[in-house]
């Protein structure tokens, strides 16, 4: 069976809101393994050097002070076609546009405060995994 790989981050509003569990449990219902995983914290230079594709927009400044804000649970998951299949069961960044039953209909606050990060291709779940994890915390 193939499989790929997924990266996932829960956003400081779902830390504060004690919603690890709950969101975690969505996710492995869902059939995604989780193969690595830690609770951090971000500085602002990390948020700065994830968030660089945004840099020129004008929510870059809040996007950035938002994710260090507070912790966030980083993850890679694995399943087939964990990048669809993930942008589908965590919807639409807008809470209000999210199909009922997904993770930010569920718990994200609006859309500044979407509860959770997904990967939005292949390329961009390695690359933001690789951010976030050494080889030696893959499993």
């Amino acid at each position: 069976m193939a499989t790929n790989r997924t990266f996932t981050m829960l956003k400081p509003d779902s830390i504060e809101n004690g919603n690890i569990g709950n969101i975690l449990n969505m996710i492995t219902e869902a059939g995604f393994a989780i193969k690595a995983m830690k609770y951090t914290q971000l500085s602002e230079e990390q948020a700065k050097a994830f968030y660089e594709v945004h840099a020129e927009r004008p929510f870059y400044g809040e996007l950035v002070e938002y994710m260090t804000s507070g912790p966030i649970v980083a993850a890679i998951l694995e399943k087939e076609n964990a990048v669809s299949d993930f942008r589908t069961l965590i919807g639409a960044t807008d809470p209000a546009e999210a199909a009922e039953g997904t993770i930010r209909a569920k718990y994200a606050e609006s859309k500044g405060r979407n509860a959770v990060h997904g990967s939005d291709s292949d390329e961009n779940a390695q690359i933001e995994g690789e951010f976030h994890f050494a080889a030696t915390e893959l499993f």
